[in-house]
This record gives structure tokens, sequence and C-alpha cells, in this order.
């Protein structure tokens, strides 16, 4: 299921019925502000170097982490 199909969107419409405005439950609407904070720090670290998994993990055991 998409994050899409998870929404529950109400809508305001004008004299004509066409729709103007979009009322979302307020957790559903703090959820997409989560995504969207989320898309975007991936987006600006997008160019930062990687670590190997296997370095990640011999970081970890050295610090008593794992």
């Amino acid at each position: 299921m998409t994050v899409i199909e998870k929404l529950h969107p109400g809508y305001i419409v004008d004299h004509k019925g066409h729709k103007t405005a979009v009322v979302l439950p307020y957790n559903e609407y703090n959820e997409l502000l989560e995504d969207i904070g989320d898309l975007a720090v991936a987006a600006e670290r997008r160019y930062e170097p990687t670590i190997p998994h296997e370095d990640v993990l011999k970081d970890l055991k050295e610090n008593g982490y794992l």
C-alpha cells in the first residue's frame, strides 16, 4: 500500500464544485511532513561518501555496541 492509498482526504469545493483545498486528518498530515523531511535529508546527503557495511560492523564491535 502506497502513502497515497493510506490518506483519507476531504475536499473543500467552490460554488461550481471545483476542488479548492484538501483537508487531511492531523496524524496523516504529520506523517507527510515527516516523510518530506526525510526526503529532504536524503537529497542533501546523496553525495556524501558511504561506509562499507563490514567497516560499520567492525567499528560497532570494537566499541562494544555489538
